[in-house]
């Protein structure tokens, strides 16, 4: 396997030039170079709206076509099943809403306390207009895992989705989804999975997750401000979102609300290429292939990092750490005695260290926990630019604060 130069890596994002340690990644990446030229190279030429006989319309279209083929490279799904959007909120409320107006009283919906809210609430409330009843998957308060066992007593032949995460974006767990999408699936249910905090620490695959509709967004990986659901082709004909009479009825275009915005486009195929060069052998051909190979890098550079990051913390005896999941994003939840997390956080700031502080949008398992209502935690997520200065000065920063 190729290894991950992070040196390198670091060299192509201009933001980290400022000297702050950038831990703050869960809540939005910073952008390389390679992402800011294509973003300022579509915008520098001609674009028109899609659909027209002119060549500034010509680009709009390759434009969308090469941001789907690359969204499909980067997830293992079909172009064709690629809908974008301009966030994963937005379009997963765009999917309750058009499954929702086909439920019935009786009808019944699976969510979870681990996930974030955008992947609980729409479905909640699309459960709540139909009058379908909602099962929760509960979570381990003490190792925060979800155990996939329980959805054998959650899931029966009242199911009409189940929606779960692929990663916690605040506890990192990553749960067994393919056993979760398995029973769904034999009980002629479908899946909602929440990828958004998974894809940028680990290679993707839809299929394998047995993924009925898979949420990313790409300013979680690099790119700029733009989501996507990925969905086989021949499950999205069977769902008929409300539209604009005007609009195409074809799919995925049916999902997609106005015009999009077509240079942020060019910027989230320049991202999906930008990580499958990060750590890919010479011998390796294909976007997909290569972009399998760097992640496989980027997860065993990350997890190796994330190890000192928590050994760091765990050390502390005035740190107290939320999650011990077997399987996890590198992504750490925790609070220092005596001091609330938005102090903590402050401090840090002042360290020119970025962390963020609360509940993240983890509505459920922060209630779970028991510390939503005082202000939750501090969240430190690492990606794969962070370095082990990085980590040394977080260490250092929360260290000072156990006098």
């Amino acid at each position: 396997m190729a290894k991950l130069d992070v040196q390198a890596v670091r060299a192509g994002y201009p933001a980290l030039a400022d000297g702050y340690a950038y831990l703050d990644g869960a809540a939005g990446t910073q952008v390389p170079l390679a992402v800011i030229n294509a973003i300022s190279a579509a915008q520098a030429t001609g674009i028109g709206n899609t659909g027209g006989a002119f060549p500034a319309s010509d680009r709009a279209e390759q434009i969308t076509a090469h941001c789907r083929a690359a969204v499909a490279a980067l997830t293992g799904g079909e172009p064709d099943g690629v809908v974008l959007g301009p966030s994963m909120t937005a379009l997963t409320y765009r999917f309750a809403h058009a499954l929702g107006r086909d439920w019935r009283p009786g009808d019944e919906v699976v969510v979870s306390r681990l996930d974030h809210d955008a992947n609980v609430r729409p479905w909640v409330q699309a459960a709540e207009h139909a009058g379908a009843t909602v099962r929760w998957a509960e979570v381990d308060s003490d190792t925060g895992e979800l155990p996939a066992d329980q959805y054998s007593g959650l899931i029966n032949e009242r199911t009409r989705l189940v929606a779960v995460t692929a990663a916690s974006n605040v506890l990192g767990t990553r749960p067994d989804v393919a056993a979760i999408t398995t029973l769904a699936r034999a009980a002629g249910a479908l899946s909602y999975v929440d990828g958004v905090h998974a894809t940028p620490h680990v290679p993707t695959d839809v299929g394998g997750l047995g993924a009925d509709l898979y949420a990313t967004s790409a300013y979680k990986w690099s790119g700029p401000h733009v989501a996507a659901v990925v969905g086989a082709p021949a499950l999205l004909e069977r769902i008929r979102p409300d539209k604009l009479m005007p609009s195409p009825d074809s799919v995925p275009e049916r999902f997609e609300l106005g015009t999009p915005p077509f240079a942020s486009l060019a910027g989230v195929t320049a991202a999906v290429e930008h990580l499958a060069g990060l750590a890919t052998d010479a011998s390796v051909a294909g976007l997909r292939a290569r972009v399998l190979a760097s992640m496989a890098a980027v997860q065993q550079y990350e997890q190796e990092l994330f190890a000192v990051l928590l050994a760091g913390l765990e050390s502390m005896p005035h740190v107290r750490l939320y999650g011990r999941a077997a399987r996890r994003a590198p992504t750490a939840y925790f609070n220092v005695d005596s001091y609330p997390p938005a102090q903590v956080a402050a401090h840090l700031a002042r360290r020119k260290i970025n962390v963020w502080n609360g509940d993240n949008y983890a509505w459920e398992v922060t209630g779970v926990l028991g510390i939503r209502d005082a202000g939750a935690a501090v969240r430190a997520g690492l990606v794969h630019y962070n370095n082990a200065a990085d980590v040394d000065r977080l260490l250092a920063g929360v260290a000072e604060l156990g006098g």
